[in-house]
């Protein structure tokens, strides 16, 4: 069952072409855990993992908090993957990502990089070794359009 808290992991680098250029990066965002993935995992790969603290489980047990299950793997410790890549048995590639929701965190490089690689990956476009480059949103960039 999903999660959706707030909290603030710190991701560590794991081995894969989406991290090209990436270094290990914290961002406040609403990040969903405890998804559900194929059986055994087969052809995911988590790009982005890391152990929810206590404090995302503060609401009651519900369709959109926490449950036993979810309770338990979070008192265990046991790291949560909030972004993927998947690939396929036919070839076809996917990302998954479950932040997005804090706007302002398109102005952390690193978390934009990863977006980026993620989507020439996706498409099996070769990804640069430093990652795609992109310039930094300003303040101005990151504000214009918001509805």
């Amino acid at each position: 069952m999903e999660r959706e808290p707030h909290w603030v992991p710190k991701f560590k680098v794991p081995k894969h072409e989406i991290w090209n250029g990436v270094t290990p990066f914290s961002a406040n965002d609403e990040w969903y855990y405890h998804m559900r993935f194929v059986k055994d995992l087969k052809g995911v790969t988590s790009t982005l993992s890391d152990v929810p603290p206590a404090s995302t489980l503060k609401r009651p047990d519900g369709a959109r908090s926490g449950n036993p299950t979810v309770r338990k793997a979070v008192a265990n410790g046991e790291s949560q993957h909030v972004a993927w890549a998947y690939e396929r048995a036919d070839g076809g590639r996917g990302f998954g990502f479950t932040g997005g929701h804090v706007h302002m965190n398109w102005q952390h490089d690193d978390n934009r990089k990863l977006m980026l690689d993620a989507i020439l990956w996706t498409a099996k476009v070769k990804i640069p070794k430093a990652g795609v480059p992109s310039k930094t949103p300003t303040k101005e960039e990151i504000y214009a359009n918001l509805d």
